[in-house]
């Protein structure tokens, strides 16, 4: 007693935490594979692109998106070093990566009424002219006055049912090919044949806008 206050303490009995239900968190759910998980979420957003363009190369008339994709002639000339690897004469840009063996693909959007893509040889002249031929160390389709061509000797005149809108590269080094096809429908367009020695650079030319298209990515478990 204190004062004139009596006060009765009454027993509380708690449940066992293991068997109320709710209480304990489901560790497992939340850790087990984590990192594989947040791997997965993020492919939503993750994108890849197999070639990514070489700003010191790109012709002072073209212009590159930020994060390299993409390129677009503008009518107005850009500041820019007159560096050995950059094209003077040709509205050209490479990829930043050169192939020297194996296979690799890359598709191409193209736009405009005049575009090239392909591929060239390193060793090819950054400041005078250029034979657009495999004997000048190029093998590429565009689209050339309303026409599509393989750039042959002379020009081979291409079979296409409608606008191309996306273009499929294909280089097989040590095959000695590169093809180009319609990505829709798997449309062969041309095959360039030959005995590579050197490394080959993916190459694009436009009078509008191309974009290098990103692939898929996917996670597989074995």
């Amino acid at each position: 007693m204190v004062g004139d206050k009596c006060w009765k303490i009454q027993e509380c009995t708690l449940g066992d935490p293991e068997k109320v239900s709710g209480v304990l968190i489901d560790v497992a759910k939340h850790l087990a594979n984590l990192k594989y998980r947040v791997w997965e979420k993020m492919l939503g957003t993750v994108q890849y692109t197999p070639v990514t363009l070489d700003p010191n190369t790109a012709h002072p008339l073209l212009s590159l998106s930020e994060d390299l994709t993409s390129v677009r002639y503008r009518d107005e000339r850009q500041q820019v070093p007159d560096n050995p690897e950059r094209f003077h004469r040709w509205l050209w840009v490479l990829g930043s990566e050169g192939f020297s063996s194996g296979r690799h693909c890359w598709d191409v959007e193209v736009g405009g009424e005049d575009w090239r893509v392909g591929v060239v040889k390193e060793s090819l002249s950054r400041k005078g002219g250029v034979a657009l031929s495999p004997a000048g160390g190029v093998w590429s389709i565009g689209l050339f006055s309303g026409e599509y061509r393989a750039r042959t000797s002379p020009p081979t005149p291409l079979t296409v049912q409608r606008k191309l809108q996306r273009v499929r590269v294909q280089l097989d080094w040590d095959r000695g090919e590169v093809s180009f096809s319609d990505p829709s429908d798997n449309t062969p367009l041309y095959t360039f044949k030959h005995s590579f020695t050197k490394r080959l650079f993916p190459f694009f030319f436009t009078l509008g806008t191309v974009r290098i298209c990103p692939q898929k990515v996917s996670v597989s478990v074995k």
